[in-house]
């Protein structure tokens, strides 16, 4: 079924990967010229599989290629008040777990020149009791209510995923 680019409600969908390490560390993106982080996701193009827009964008904002068949889907959750986001998990492999080696490729044009620069800068494997200090409320809300990381860690660590 492909991600709709908008819910039954109207409502932004944007499809993502929720990326742990094997010591249950989320991957976090920091958001350029902003102060947050956030996890790679993004908008489905027409006709786009959920699974596929979040794998996309987990390429176009890390550089790092999931297989599909390594995703588990979490499903839709509440983002704000315009936005759902479809979420999958997936462990990092150990040939992952260098953030050094991560690159931006999705461009976007600086607000005060228009020069194109990367849409993510900086990478961080970041401790659960440290999501608050670097994502954006939003996320940070998301993880504290809806969806719980060390939960999904010890899921994802079990094979029961």
């Amino acid at each position: 079924m492909g991600a709709p680019e908008k819910a039954l409600s109207g409502r932004i969908v944007s499809c993502g990967v929720v990326f742990l390490d094997p010591a249950g560390r989320v991957l976090l993106a920091h958001a350029t010229e902003t102060s947050h982080w956030d996890i790679p996701k993004g908008h489905g193009e027409e006709g786009e599989a959920a699974h596929v827009t979040a794998l996309r964008e987990m390429v176009e904002e890390t550089g790092i290629v999931v297989a599909p068949a390594r995703l588990t889907d979490l499903g839709l959750f509440v983002y704000r008040r315009d936005k759902d986001l479809h979420l999958f998990a997936a462990r990092a492999a150990a040939d992952e777990l260098d953030l050094s080696a991560c690159t931006c490729t999705s461009l976007f044009p600086r607000r005060s020149d228009g020069t194109m620069i990367p849409e993510m800068d900086a990478y961080r494997w970041t401790p659960l009791d440290e999501i608050d200090r670097y994502a954006s409320r939003s996320l940070a809300r998301l993880f504290e209510t809806s969806l719980s990381l060390a939960d999904l860690h010890r899921t994802l660590r079990s094979g029961d995923a």
